[in-house]
């Protein structure tokens, strides 16, 4: 019998192959990853050293940091960050961890003028500079000015935030720069966050931004919600890019018009929503009233957390078109949610290997993502050094 590290190596080997295969397939030949691409806690150790950490991943809105002194925390694959608007504007992301013990010195979301850890009372102003540190000032090895929180590198785009773990990524901007053509007249940089929330699902990361991203599954698990509005006979595959994929989910003609509309729209814009993923882990339904994102991140292979959240084309969070929207995205997320965690349940099954994918407007998006995967893991002729 192989001991633990030997059948883990075995796993991984056999999804770096899988991934080998996939990135030389023609597309017309799309097949989805075996069930252990989405269950193995080896596999997602290297997908976390070799893709997630050296990505730009979204953590949140500017909208939640609208104000000097606003901020909001989180996890990211074990790093705990503190969003920020500083004094003078400008939005970092710092580590929320006391230089001298480690414990965290920000809890939640709120607005601040300084962030106290509360074990010892160091304290730090909202750039995270160190500005009190109780008996400190005749130890030797004590540098006040080598002691601030540190910061890690960040970009806003479209009004999400980014952040890169290892610091040593390309720009964010040119990846998307095709995707911002196809967004633009929806104008969603001009658009207002009204609602954010967190969850977790208990399924694995990939699954969800799948399952996000296609549209082969909205007539039949979102039967009386979205299958009025967006059925699947009508997606159309978006053109995709380095860093996004994507798709079209057109209205029903017979459903009402999803006014307010932006004078700069086309008809066809009128009558569609980008559905688009940024890789790793930003989705987004650009409705032409509403837009929903989710913000994922893996909790274990079998668990993820979520930041979701709308944002408006005006500023009112109360209002009942805000109210309705939102209601609508709960009811779908429970419908998703289910179907996600039975499948995370049937993955693990021996005799499961995956099967082909559906036609290019249906589930293209889903062969993109896995050939981003081979690229990040060093497969196919534009392979990534992993």
């Amino acid at each position: 019998m192989l001991d633990k590290n030997t059948a883990d190596l075995s796993q991984v080997d056999r999804l770096h192959r899988e991934l080998a295969h996939r990135a030389i397939l023609p597309p017309e030949q799309a097949w989805a990853m075996p069930g252990e691409y989405y269950t193995s806690p080896a596999f997602l150790e290297v997908e976390i050293t070799q893709v997630l950490r050296r990505e730009w991943m979204c953590i949140g809105h500017i909208g939640e940091l609208r104000n000097p002194g606003d901020y909001f925390t989180t996890e990211l694959l074990d790093e705990q960050l503190l969003a920020v608007r500083d004094t003078e504007g400008v939005i970092r992301v710092l580590s929320n961890v006391c230089r001298h013990r480690g414990n965290r010195v920000a809890e939640g979301s709120g607005n601040a003028r300084k962030f106290i850890c509360q074990y010892h009372t160091w304290t730090y102003d909202t750039a995270g500079a160190l500005k009190v540190a109780p008996h400190m000032k005749n130890r030797p090895a004590f540098d006040q000015s080598k002691c601030g929180l540190p910061e890690f590198a960040s970009e806003v785009w479209m009004g999400w935030l980014f952040v890169n773990l290892d610091g040593n990524a390309d720009p964010l901007a040119p990846r998307v720069g095709g995707l911002e053509d196809v967004i633009a007249n929806y104008h969603q940089d001009q658009r207002y966050l009204v609602h954010m929330e967190e969850d977790e699902w208990h399924c694995n990361w990939k699954a969800l931004f799948e399952n996000f991203m296609e549209g082969y599954h909205l007539s039949a698990t979102h039967l009386t919600t979205l299958h009025p509005i967006t059925p699947t006979k009508l997606c159309e595959k978006m053109i995709s890019g380095e860093g996004w994929t994507g798709y079209h989910a057109c209205y029903d003609p017979d459903y009402p018009p999803r006014e307010p509309f932006h004078p700069d729209l086309t008809e066809y814009e009128r009558n569609n929503s980008p559905m688009y993923g940024v890789y790793p882990n930003l989705m987004v339904g650009m409705g032409t009233d509403f837009t929903l994102f989710m913000i994922i991140r893996p909790n274990g292979p079998d668990k993820v957390r979520i930041r979701w959240g709308v944002t408006g084309q005006e500023d009112e969070p109360t209002s009942g078109a805000t109210k309705s929207y939102v209601d609508l995205c709960r009811a779908f997320n429970i419908e998703d949610k289910e179907k996600l965690e039975i499948l995370q349940q049937s993955l693990k099954t021996q005799g499961y290997h995956g099967g082909p994918l559906a036609p290019d407007e249906m589930e293209g998006t889903i062969w993109d993502f896995v050939q981003y995967m081979a690229r990040k893991m060093g497969h196919g002729p534009d392979a990534e050094t992993p």
